[in-house]
Parts: C-alpha cells; structure tokens; sequence
C-alpha cells in the first residue's frame, strides 16, 4: 500500500502509548501500547499468518468463496474464528481476515500491556484504561476527519472495523464512505461491515444496511456514512474532533 492509504493512522488518539509498526508480507499492523512491542508482536503476526496460509494452500475455496464457510473442528484457531464469523455475516471467511488478524495479535499482547490498540487496515482490536477516541477517515464525505466514536474502558475488548466502498482496497459490492462496526469479535466486526457495506449504494439505502446490521447476532453499534448522510444503531457515542 501508498503512504497515503494509511492516512487514517492519524485518527486514532494514542495519547501516553507507544507504537510500534510490525510488517509481514501484505500485513500492515500498528500496535499501540505502554512499551514497545514490535517483537512479540511479529511473532504472533507470522504464526497467525503461517497457520492462515497452510490451510489455504490445501483448501484453496476458502481464499475465494463470497459464501459462509464451515471449516473442520481440527482447523487452526483462526481459520475457525474466520468461519464463524463469515457465516454469521452470511459472507466470504476473507471479510473477516483483517478483523481476525488484529484480534489474535492484540489478545496476545494483553500480558504485555494494560492498554492495547492493534490497527490492521482500519479494522482495530482495542482494551484501554481510559477514555479514548477514534477518528472516522470517510473519504470525500463531508463527515470525514471530522468525527470520532468514544470509547471507554467498561466496553472494552471491542472490535472497531471499517469498510468502505470508496476509499481502501478492501472488495466491496457498494459505495459506503465509511460502515464501521463495533462488537465484542473483531473478527465479526470486520465481517459485518463487509455485509452491510456491500448493499449501501446510495444515501437512500443506508437504512438497507442497517437492516441487515440488526439480524447479525453480536453486533454492538454501526454507523454508515454516504455523502453528507449518515446512519446509525446500537449503542455507539458519536462527537466531533
């Protein structure tokens, strides 16, 4: 990825954490907390990675179904969390793998930190101690940079993943500025904001996407933005930067 697909980085308020970049093949990740953790970090990143790509390699249509996926009880932790959450979403196991990726780094750097915020492509795994917030990066909407979800420390773990249909690389079937998702699984967070996403193709079908936010047991809040319209359920608290 450009530099500049990685503006978003910028939104996320990290006041008294340190961050450490780790990188391992096409994954991008930001972990911040109370000391460095590039280390740790890269090693629970490439075992993730490494457990992903074998069973991939012997089960190719996992990589390529847009369909829910059921995998074997035997299948590594991941691949499992992915498949649990795609049939969830009613989505491709893939839509989750950004999400799955920052959950199992940032529950493995919980005995290093009190605080820990893992950011993998917009979709971040946060446990914090205090009030902390969020910036919302929505493309050329209106509503871009311009606000925040908060979040505070009884509601965390918490998945926050985005998608979105006009910034990113991400596949998606709309053209959503921003759905973001929260939840307690930020491996269904990203899933669900895959689902939702990918029938929001105008502001007149932002309640459409909400629709489908409220069957997918697990979700906590949403907000989807097209244009200088936005939608919200659940419980999120929006305010402005």
């Amino acid at each position: 990825m450009k530099t500049q697909d990685f503006k978003y980085r910028k939104l996320i308020s990290a006041k008294g954490l340190v961050r450490s970049a780790v990188i391992e093949k096409e994954s991008d990740i930001l972990i911040l907390a109370e000391k460095a953790l590039t280390e740790p970090g890269l090693e629970i990143l490439k075992r993730e990675r490494m457990d992903l790509e074998d069973y991939i390699a012997k089960n190719p249509k996992f990589m390529k179904t847009f369909r829910p996926y059921w995998s074997s009880i035997f299948s590594p932790r991941i691949i499992k969390l992915m498949s649990w959450a795609s049939r969830r979403a009613n989505v491709g196991p893939m839509a989750a793998v950004a999400g799955a990726i920052a959950e199992a780094v940032g529950k493995g750097l919980l005995k290093y930190s009190n605080d820990i915020i893992v950011e993998n492509g917009g979709d971040i795994f946060i446990k914090t101690t205090k009030t902390r917030r969020i910036g919302i990066y929505a493309g050329k909407s209106p509503f871009s940079e311009k606000i925040a979800i908060e979040i505070s420390p009884q509601d965390t773990p918490l998945g926050i993943c985005t998608s979105a249909g006009t910034v990113g690389h991400s596949i998606s079937f709309g053209t959503a500025d921003a759905v973001l998702v929260t939840s307690r699984s930020c491996a269904l967070a990203d899933a669900a904001a895959t689902a939702i996403g990918n029938v929001v193709k105008s502001e007149a079908t932002i309640e459409d996407g909400l629709n489908i936010a409220k069957k997918i047991h697990g979700l906590h809040g949403v907000l989807i933005i097209k244009n200088d319209v936005m939608g919200a359920w659940g419980t999120l608290k929006v305010v402005s930067l």
